[in-house]
């Protein structure tokens, strides 16, 4: 199999897609010759994304993650243009206006509305893709994006002398995530559909962060450090393929050895 072109032929959505990492997935779908359906609360950012592009391999959607019938539109509209939906990528990142508090002054009104807004709009739109596959006897690879602070405790240490912190709730989502990952694999098992679900867990992600914090950080990596958005597609477009068609509820983790 040529590699560029693992998705030929596949149609994949990217929820999140105006976001930092979903515009770069999406550009990686479309060069691995898939098709990408992206699906965004925001309305302005994917339509200068789909501009960007101009192909028509490219549809864009806004979607609401806290609403059933808006995720469900969102597939049967993708399978009505394209035929079929193959699978997915999560990027999405609700939160209210105060996330990302340092752990003493997180309100527990905060910390459960911003734990039930990520995954359970990540639930919901698990949910919908599992019926989906089953519903059409239809091979899916879902992808959600998680963390390595979904499954290693913080290095505060990298954070001393900014103002910067690993919010609390973070890890209590993405810990979730990988574990509701492994459950719905579970449940589908021998319900007659190939859906399979799996986690790529990315390192920090370069947004202009403090100079301080980007070195600390780097001392725990291999060569790079905080990682570009592109040096994660790689193991997207992967789990996304055939190639990967028996990797089923794991967490590949990309971080430049942070973690080890």
């Amino acid at each position: 199999m040529n590699a560029p072109l693992l998705l030929q032929g596949k149609t994949v959505l990217v929820v999140g897609a105006a976001g930092r990492i979903g515009r770069v997935i999406v550009d990686a779908v479309l060069s691995a010759g898939g098709r990408a359906v992206a699906l965004d609360t925001d309305a302005a950012g994917l339509k200068a994304l789909i501009d960007t592009h101009g192909t028509a391999a490219l549809e864009g959607a806004t979607v609401d993650m806290a609403d059933r019938g808006s995720i469900d539109g969102a597939l049967a509209n993708a399978h009505d243009r394209f035929g079929v939906v193959d699978g997915a990528v999560n990027t999405a990142y609700p939160r209210n206006p105060r996330y990302g508090r340092h752990f003493f002054d997180v309100e527990y009104a905060d910390f459960c509305e911003n734990t039930g807004l990520h995954i359970g709009g990540y639930f919901l739109f698990m949910q919908a893709c599992a019926r989906y596959a089953l519903e059409r006897k239809q091979p899916f690879s879902l992808v959600n994006l998680s963390s390595i602070y979904g499954s290693m405790a913080p290095r505060f240490d990298v954070y001393a002398g900014t103002a910067m912190t690993m919010p609390v709730e973070y890890a209590a989502i993405k810990a979730g995530l990988e574990h509701m990952t492994r459950y719905v694999n579970a449940y589908m098992k021998g319900r007659g559909a190939a859906f399979r679900a799996n986690c790529v867990s990315p390192g920090g992600i370069l947004a202009g962060q403090d100079g301080q914090f980007l070195a600390r950080y780097g001392e725990h990596c291999l060569s790079k450090g905080m990682l570009d958005a592109k040096d994660v597609t790689g193991a997207i477009v992967f789990l996304l393929s055939d190639a990967a068609r028996h990797v089923v509820g794991q967490n590949l983790i990309v971080d430049d050895g942070f973690s080890t």
